[in-house]
């Protein structure tokens, strides 16, 4: 019994080793799945790379989109104040614009000032009254502009009289025929004035 035993495995032993030998597709099918498996990595790595560029397709969307930003926001910045600056400059305009309006009452306050009266009640009632136009001028920033004895400025003075006169300097105001105004930078009404040569 154990020699037929023997000669069984001897038997199934030899026809084993000629199907190896005898069968190369077999071979090449066990080693594919191997290089199947080794090829995995070099897809990974592709998707690596295709992932890489998604992400600096991203970063330079975003960049994009923070320059976009930056400049929008320049822009508001520069219309904020513009538009500052033109409201600050309707108001000063309509300020003046306004002031010169009552302009025409100050110089009839101040010539009634100069007239001579026995009216002491009158006379008090036309100074208290030009006193109350002042203060307002002055609470609007409304200021009057110097001439008398000032060097003539064409910017702010209109000379309607020459004089010659050796005692004053040369395009020096000797006299304000009606005082001029201004706010600020801006001249509401330029002052009428004799210039000495």
């Amino acid at each position: 019994m154990s020699e037929k035993k023997k000669d069984r495995q001897k038997a199934a032993a030899q026809p084993a080793a000629p199907e190896q030998a005898a069968d190369p597709q077999q071979a090449a099918s066990a080693q594919q799945p191997a290089q199947e498996q080794a090829s995995v990595p070099p897809q990974e790595g592709q998707e690596g790379l295709g992932q890489g560029a998604e992400l600096q397709q991203a970063q330079a969307a975003l960049a994009d989109q923070q320059e976009q930003y930056l400049r929008l926001a320049a822009e508001y910045d520069n219309y904020r104040k513009r538009t500052a600056k033109e409201k600050e400059s309707a108001w000063v305009q309509a300020r003046a614009d306004t002031v010169a309006a009552f302009l025409p009452v100050y110089d009839n306050l101040e010539r009634a000032l100069k007239q001579q009266t026995q009216d002491e009640a009158y006379a008090k009632g036309v100074e208290m009254t030009m006193k109350g136009l002042q203060d307002v001028l002055a609470k609007l920033g409304v200021e009057q502009i110097p001439a008398l004895g000032e060097r003539f400025d064409p910017n702010c003075h209109n000379a309607v009289m020459h004089v010659e006169d050796e005692s004053v300097g040369e395009s020096t105001v000797v006299e304000v025929f009606q005082q001029g105004f201004a706010c600020g930078d801006k001249v509401i009404r330029v002052a009428m004035v004799k210039v000495a040569n």
